[in-house]
């Protein structure tokens, strides 16, 4: 066993479990064990249990972001310090002072990408399960947590005419299959619009107006086109149960991030400006920057002096007759 495999043991015995678990209750109630149906919903219960657990993670995540929109600002003084300074001692110098700025606020430029970082191993785990599974039910084995007869159930299933463990690429050529190249094509056209629309949706509703200038939006930018064109391409060599499953993460995410504009979203972004409309429609006061600045003016207005009594008039000064 190599050290790739070491590292992927425990995430592979977690995800199978978990899987084996998930397709021993959907029998239990009554349904077929060996259907694609019932795999299918065993793997999207499998989404909702790690999505479930990374709520925390994504939490942090979304801190990290608005915590780096925030900083946009001063990043961009930073840069403008240092424009032209091509030497090594300037560069150091604004690295240390952009590490600063980081440490102050409790962020970096890679916390954003934190959950898909984490969700990594348990992705490719999932992945030589269900690729491993043909070999494994041949051999009459199981595989990790799964039993030999859940191997073979995973085996035998069929997903809309399409075996769970085939994949696009397989299926092209002298051993073509229509039904996998149908149904991989529908899951990656899924799969990777819904990671667009996630991040059009992040660019366009709950970025601040700081935000949407400089390196973070360029970098929000590349990750709208190469992040579906990633899933496009990888896509094409994933078995249907890898697709089925990271096409429901998107779809978990795109509602998880959708709920979190909706009701919390990031200060001084279209998403808080739309909230607070739909809070004074309700007689509600405002949140967010708003909030702060309806709270600045109220100080600044208390701070004014304030007259006191009515104004006197000053009379007139009788002359007197001479």
């Amino acid at each position: 066993m190599d050290f790739f495999q070491i590292i992927l043991w425990p995430f592979k015995w977690v995800m199978s479990w978990i899987l084996g678990a998930a397709h021993t209750a959907l029998d239990w109630i009554g349904m077929d064990p060996d259907g694609g149906f019932t795999w299918t919903l065993s793997i999207i219960l499998l989404v909702v249990i790690v999505r479930s657990a990374l709520i925390p993670l994504f939490v942090k995540q979304i801190k990290s972001q608005r915590a780096m929109q925030a900083l946009q600002p001063e990043i961009q003084k930073l840069q403008a310090k240092y424009k032209g300074k091509t030497d090594q001692l300037s560069r150091q110098a604004m690295a240390m002072e952009q590490q600063a700025l980081f440490k102050e606020h409790g962020t970096s430029p890679f916390a954003a990408c934190l959950p898909m970082l984490v969700q990594m191993p348990f992705f490719f785990a999932l992945f030589q399960i269900l690729t491993g599974a043909g070999a494994a039910a041949e051999r009459g084995e199981g595989e990790a947590a799964l039993s030999a007869a859940q191997i073979h159930s995973f085996g035998d299933a069929i997903f809309l005419g399409a075996p769970m463990q085939d994949t696009f690429l397989g299926s092209v050529g002298e051993n073509m299959n229509v039904a996998v190249i149908i149904v991989s094509v529908i899951m990656i056209i899924l799969m990777s619009g819904s990671q667009f629309f996630m991040q059009k949706m992040l660019m366009s509703k709950n970025m601040s107006e700081a935000a949407m200038t400089g390196p973070f939006a360029q970098s929000q930018k590349f990750m709208l086109y190469i992040l579906p064109l990633v899933f496009g391409i990888g896509g094409i060599n994933f078995p249907i149960g890898v697709l089925i499953y990271w096409t429901a993460t998107n779809f978990w995410a795109v509602g998880q991030q959708m709920w979190i504009i909706r009701n919390n979203p990031t200060p001084g972004s279209q998403a808080e400006r739309e909230l607070n409309e739909r809070r004074a429609v309700k007689g509600l006061p405002p949140v967010g920057k708003a909030a702060q600045e309806a709270a600045a003016k109220a100080e600044a207005e208390a701070a004014k002096p304030q007259q006191t009594g009515q104004r006197h008039q000053p009379k007139r000064k009788s002359k007197k007759r001479r």
